[in-house]
C-alpha cells in the first residue's frame, strides 16, 4: 500500500509539473496545451470523452480571467458520438432532429482561442464537430473538418444503357441491399440515397444539364465488389466514367455552428465535409471568415463534393460579415446566403399585440428578437411594407416555457398596430429589421458546385468583388427574399458587385436561375404591387459594374422589382464550351423595373433586351 502511494503521488506530481509547463502565461493571455489534458494526435482512440472533460474544466477554469488559448499539436484527431458533450440545439436552415452530439462545444466564453496547428479533426457517425453559443471574442484557426465516412456516397458509372444503370461505389463507402433497395451505412446511421449530382470525372464540375438526378434504387442488383445494377435508372445523360455524388436531402448538423454570439473569427478553417453547411451562424454579431475553404483536399482528393448543403449560411445575424480569401467548391448548394426570417402572423392579442410564427420545418426553435428591435409589417402576396415599423417591446414564447423549440411568439409593440394587420388570409409577415447585416464578399473562388453561387438578402451595404464564380452550375449571384416559401428576407437596398468573374455560370437549371445574375424575390401577386422590392428612390440600389462575364449561353442579367440598377462598363464575352440552351434567350430582361442604366458594356454585339 505504501508503494502504491507512493507511486501516485510521483504521478500526481508529474502531472502538476506536466500542467504547469502547459499552462503558460503570456501576458494577459493563458496557453493551454491540450495534451495535457491528454488530447495527444495519431492515436485513432476516440478523443470525444477526453475533449468534453477538458472543455468543461477550461471553462470553469479560466471563464472570466482574460483571454486564453487553446493549442493543439498537429496531426489527426478522432473523434466519435460516445462521450461527446449531448445538446437540444435548433439550428436555422436544418433539420430539427435533437439532441445533437457535439464535439467542441463552447459556451459563455469571452476571449477564446482555438488553434489547431493544422491538426486534423476527423468526425465519426453523426456530429456536430463545433458549436459556439453565446460567447464573444472567440478565434477559430488553422484546422480541418472531415468525416471519416461522409454520408454523401459516391459512384462511379460503369455502363449506361436502355436496361439500366451499373454503378461502382467509391472505396470508402459501406453499401448493401435489401428489399427496400440501395442503402450505405455508418457508425449508427443507415442513409437511402434519392438524389444524386453528376460530376465530370477530369474537371470535377457539374456535368451539363443534368441539376438534380433522380436514384430510383428501390430494386438494385449487385454484380461485383461494390458494383451494382439499377434497371430502374435509366438516364441518357449518364455516361461510362461520371462520377456521381449520391444523397438523401437529409442536413442534421453543419460543420461550425455560431448562435448568440458576437466578434467571431475564423481563420484558415477548412471544411472538407459536413452533413449539413460548413458554416450555420444565427443570431449572430460581426462574424469574420479570413481564408475560410469548404474544399476538397486538393487534387489528390478521391472525393468530388464536399458539403451537403451550403458552404456558408448567415440566419438572422447582425453587424457586419466578412468573407475574404475563400475557397467554396462541390457543395450540395451556395457558397454564401445571408438573410432574416420572416414571421407570419397567426394571431393578434389587442391593440399592440400580435402572436407571430415561424413558418419553414427547418427553422424554428431559437430566438427572433428583443425588446427594442425595429419590426416591419410586410404584406406577403406582393411583397411591400405595410404601414409604419414598429418597435418591440416586450417579446417572449408563445407555445414553450422557454425560447428553444420555440415557434409561436407573443410581440407586443410600443405604439398601436394598424388593425388591418390580422391573421386573415395569412397575408402578413414581420420582418426584423434590426437584425440584419452589411456584407464583404471578396477575393473567394466559387467552383463546380449544385445550385448557386452566393445569395444576399439584407436591406444593409453589400459588396461582392474581385471573386471568381467558375462552373457554379446555376446562378452566380441571386438577390432574392420570400415570404411564402422559405420566409427568408429581405429588400437590398445597397448592393455593389464589381471586378468579378463569371465563368460558364447557368450550365443546369434550378430555383431562381434566370441569369448569371438573378434578381428574384418570390411575388405572387406582382400585378398588384404598387412599389418596388429591391433599391429604393433614397437608396444606392443595386450596381452591378466592371465584371467580365465568360459565357456560353445569353443570360447575364435578369432583375425583378426593382428600383435603382446600374448594369456598367462590363465585358461579356461568349465561348462554345456547351451549347446555349436556357429558355431566357435575352440578355438583359426585366420586369417590373425603373430608374435602370445600362451602359458602356463591352460586348461581341448589342446585347439583347426585354423590358416587361
Amino acid at each position: 500500500m505504501k508503494i502504491r502511494l507512493k507511486q501516485l503521488a510521483r504521478r500526481m506530481a508529474a502531472l502538476t509539473i506536466a500542467t504547469a509547463i502547459a499552462t503558460a502565461t503570456a501576458g494577459a493571455e493563458t496557453i493551454v496545451d491540450m495534451t495535457s489534458y491528454g488530447l495527444r494526435p495519431d492515436t485513432r482512440g476516440n478523443m470525444s470523452p477526453r475533449l468534453t472533460k477538458a472543455l468543461a474544466d477550461i471553462s470553469r477554469r479560466y471563464k472570466g480571467k482574460g483571454a486564453v488559448t487553446l493549442k493543439f499539436a498537429p496531426g489527426r484527431y478522432s473523434f466519435h458520438p460516445k462521450g461527446s458533450h449531448v445538446k437540444e440545439l435548433y439550428i436555422s436552415n436544418h433539420d430539427q432532429t435533437n439532441s445533437k452530439q457535439v464535439a467542441f462545444w463552447i459556451e459563455g466564453i469571452d476571449s477564446l482561442r482555438i488553434d489547431g496547428n493544422g491538426a486534423d479533426f476527423i468526425f465519426h457517425g453523426t456530429m456536430l464537430p463545433v458549436a459556439v453559443s453565446g460567447s464573444t471574442h472567440v478565434t477559430l484557426r488553422d484546422f480541418h473538418i472531415d468525416f471519416e465516412n461522409p454520408h454523401i456516397a459516391q459512384a462511379t458509372i460503369v455502363k449506361s444503357d436502355s436496361t439500366g444503370i451499373e454503378f461502382e461505389v467509391a472505396p470508402w463507402v459501406k453499401a448493401g441491399h435489401d428489399k427496400n433497395g440501395f442503402f450505405t451505412t455508418g457508425e449508427g446511421w443507415t442513409e437511402r440515397q434519392r438524389s444524386g449530382i453528376a460530376f465530370e470525372p477530369e474537371t470535377r464540375r457539374v456535368v451539363y444539364r443534368t441539376a438534380d438526378l433522380y436514384l430510383p434504387l428501390d430494386s438494385v442488383v449487385p454484380t461485383g465488389p461494390r458494383r451494382y445494377f439499377a434497371p430502374r435508372w435509366r438516364n441518357r445523360a449518364m455516361l461510362p466514367g461520371m462520377i456521381v455524388a449520391m444523397r438523401s436531402w437529409a442536413r442534421p448538423t453543419p460543420g461550425i455552428f455560431l448562435a448568440d454570439c458576437t466578434d467571431i473569427r475564423i481563420s484558415n478553417v477548412k471544411v472538407h465535409y459536413a452533413q449539413g453547411m460548413g458554416l450555420l451562424a444565427q443570431m449572430c454579431r460581426d462574424i469574420t471568415l479570413e481564408g475560410f475553404e469548404v474544399a476538397l483536399r486538393g487534387d489528390s482528393d478521391p472525393r468530388y463534393f464536399t458539403t451537403q448543403a451550403d458552404a456558408t449560411h448567415f440566419s438572422g445575424c447582425k453587424g457586419h460579415i466578412s468573407s475574404t480569401g475563400g475557397l467554396y467548391e462541390g457543395m450540395m448548394d451556395d457558397a454564401i446566403n445571408v438573410h432574416g426570417t420572416y414571421l407570419k402572423v397567426v394571431g393578434r392579442e389587442g391593440a399592440r399585440t400580435l402572436r407571430a410564427r415561424y413558418m419553414h420545418g427547418q427553422s424554428y426553435g431559437f430566438r427572433w428578437g428583443e425588446p427594442g428591435d425595429t419590426v416591419q409589417p410586410i404584406d406577403a402576396p406582393v411583397m411591400e411594407p405595410y404601414g409604419n415599423p414598429l418597435v418591440i417591446a416586450s417579446i417572449r414564447p408563445a407555445d414553450t416555457p422557454e425560447i428553444t423549440g420555440v415557434k409561436d411568439f407573443d410581440i407586443t409593440f410600443t405604439t398601436d398596430i394598424d388593425t388591418a394587420i390580422t391573421a386573415a388570409g395569412g397575408r402578413f409577415g414581420l420582418e426584423n429589421l434590426t437584425w440584419s447585416p452589411s456584407v464583404t464578399f471578396a477575393d473567394n473562388t466559387v467552383r463546380n458546385n449544385r445550385a448557386r453561387g452566393s445569395l444576399f438578402s439584407t436591406p444593409r451595404r453589400v459588396v461582392a468583388e474581385r471573386n471568381l464564380f467558375d462552373h457554379t452550375s446555376g446562378t452566380a449571384i441571386l438577390l432574392c427574399g420570400d415570404c411564402m416559401g422559405w420566409y427568408e428576407t429581405g429588400a437590398c437596398r445597397d448592393v455593389t458587385i464589381r471586378n468579378n468573374r463569371f465563368i460558364n455560370a447557368l450550365t443546369s437549371l434550378y430555383q431562381f436561375t434566370e441569369a448569371v445574375i438573378s434578381i428574384y424575390p418570390e411575388i405572387h401577386r406582382l400585378q398588384d404591387q404598387k412599389g418596388y422590392f429591391h433599391g429604393g428612390k433614397s437608396y444606392p440600389g443595386i450596381v452591378i459594374e466592371d465584371n467580365t462575364f465568360d459565357t456560353f449561353d445569353a443570360p447575364l442579367l435578369y432583375a425583378k422589382s426593382t428600383d435603382g440598377l446600374i448594369f456598367r462598363r462590363n465585358t461579356i464575352t461568349h465561348n462554345a464550351d456547351y451549347a446555349p440552351f436556357h429558355h431566357n434567350r435575352f440578355a438583359i430582361k426585366l420586369q417590373h423595373c425603373r430608374s435602370v442604366e445600362i451602359t458602356d458594356n463591352s460586348a461581341p454585339s448589342t446585347l439583347s433586351m426585354i423590358v416587361e
